[in-house]
């Protein structure tokens, strides 16, 4: 890995507001660009929306579909490399997928694996991992719930991550519109968080990328206005180190778009994973043949 200056983006995507949605990843993108970013990080499904009723009508192919094509042009005008999320289609089959492009052109893609609440209704989890060559590092890519599995962030960096990026659309707590309620729901969503990433990074020795969607994206009639399963997501981006240390964070206080910019520092790399107990090193891989079966019986 070479240092690089990567940014997380933390933004809503508003129901059935898509040009406005790709106006702010065009934004995002041209002031990373400004602040000589080389990787740009947006959220998970932040080109459609999360679990947006007409997602099957939404839902385009990767990479021959109508946004891929733009967010290549904003990578090669801006030389830098991004990573946005969207609804996948293939033979009519949907995916919760994240791409990534690059001033060449589409890179390729990560589908999540594992389905959150409502998702299930609307998505079939993908079977690959997939770690990604972007010239000055090697990325995985962990959407969200998966993050809750830890055997796939220590499969990308078994597979040579050196960063695992982890866009989320998560609906972790509810608030209403008093500053006390939002800065609770922040806060809480930032500790949750936190406590388990931290602990991916160090566990693995890579660097760890976050960024939530942020904000009411709107409510889906199919559930009561306050149900956990409404698009309200409390948003937040942090940047974590391979010694598991919190590099940039998001404030705690609101729930509003914003971006974080840091430099990934290739000697904190090479300084974890030369400590005697770097644990890909020293793991005994035979021992774990329980992960692989199947705990369930009929």
């Amino acid at each position: 890995m070479q240092t690089i200056r990567i940014a997380a983006a933390s933004m809503n995507s508003e129901l059935g507001k898509y040009q406005q949605t790709m106006e702010t990843i065009a934004s995002y993108t041209a002031e990373a660009a400004k602040q000589n970013v080389d990787l740009v990080v947006f959220p998970e499904l932040v080109v459609h929306g999360h679990c947006t009723p007409n997602t099957f009508e939404l839902a385009e192919p990767v990479p021959n579909g109508p946004s891929t094509a733009p967010l290549c042009e904003l990578a090669k005008e801006h030389g830098l490399f991004l990573s946005a999320g969207m609804s996948e289609k293939e033979n009519d089959i949907v995916y919760n997928t994240q791409v990534v492009v690059g001033p060449e052109g589409y890179i390729g893609k990560q589908r999540k694996l594992h389905m959150s609440r409502d998702e299930s209704f609307f998505y079939k989890g993908g079977r690959d991992v997939v770690v990604l060559d972007l010239g000055k590092c090697k990325v995985g890519i962990v959407i969200c719930y998966d993050n809750q599995f830890p055997e796939i962030a220590r499969i990308v960096a078994l597979k040579g991550a050196d960063i695992i990026l982890m866009p989320h659309a998560a609906r972790q707590g509810r608030w209403d519109d008093t500053p006390e309620s939002e800065a609770a729901a922040r806060q809480r969503v930032f500790d949750y968080f936190a406590s388990s990433y931290r602990m991916r990074a160090r566990e693995n020795a890579c660097f760890c990328v976050y960024a939530d969607q942020a904000g009411k994206a709107g409510y889906v009639d199919a559930w009561p206005r306050d149900h956990h399963n409404q698009p309200h997501h409390p948003g937040g981006a942090m940047i974590i180190g391979p010694d598991g240390n919190i590099i940039e964070h998001t404030q705690t206080d609101r729930i509003c778009n914003e971006m974080i910019v840091s430099e990934l520092d290739a000697k904190l790399l090479a300084k974890a994973r030369s400590h005697p107990n770097y644990t890909l090193r020293t793991r005994r891989p035979e021992l774990f043949g329980d992960l692989v079966r199947d705990q369930v019986s009929c």
